[in-house]
């Protein structure tokens, strides 16, 4: 028995590519070095290896939530919103590492989440034009990005100033 995909194994390839190297860019910018390790965090973070099952998840529901918009959307002018939603989603992914840990500045960051967690919500309205559950899908990722933030605002609060 084989798979029916609508949209045939294109934009399946490509969404996965596409998580990877956000995965992979975030990542490579995540760095866990003394700086990182001298911060005072709150007692309720989540443990450091909880973060890679967790990013890995909402990657995998982000991209799956992609394709099921781009099949249910019509060619041309609502495929290239979704482009450019996922483009700058991923964009301000990356950054919030680069921000944070390459640059240490947890301030700057904790604009950056704002601008993200926006991000995720735009993406949602997006995809949501065209598939119900690949919006539900990015719930996840906005709950996350959420805590993320207050995460990023402790920091900041029991750290600052940077």
């Amino acid at each position: 028995m084989g798979v029916a995909v609508s949209g045939g194994w294109t934009p399946i390839v490509v969404a996965a590519l596409a998580a990877i190297v956000v995965a992979a860019a975030g990542a490579w910018l995540t760095a866990l070095g003394p700086w990182y390790r001298s911060l005072r965090v709150p007692s309720w973070k989540p443990p450091d290896w909880a973060f890679g099952p967790v990013w890995t998840t909402i990657f995998t529901l982000t991209a799956i939530a992609g394709v099921l918009a781009w099949n249910a959307a019509p060619e041309g002018r609502e495929r290239a919103w979704l482009v450019v939603a996922f483009g700058i989603n991923g964009l301000l992914n990356i950054a919030w590492s680069g921000v944070f840990f390459r640059m240490r500045r947890p301030d700057w960051a904790l604009v950056e989440v704002a601008a993200l967690w926006l991000s995720v919500v735009a993406l949602i309205l997006v995809v949501g034009r065209h598939s119900g559950l690949g919006a539900l899908l990015l719930l996840p990722y906005l709950v996350w990005v959420g805590i993320a933030a207050m995460l990023n605002r402790s920091i900041v609060r029991l750290n600052g100033p940077f």
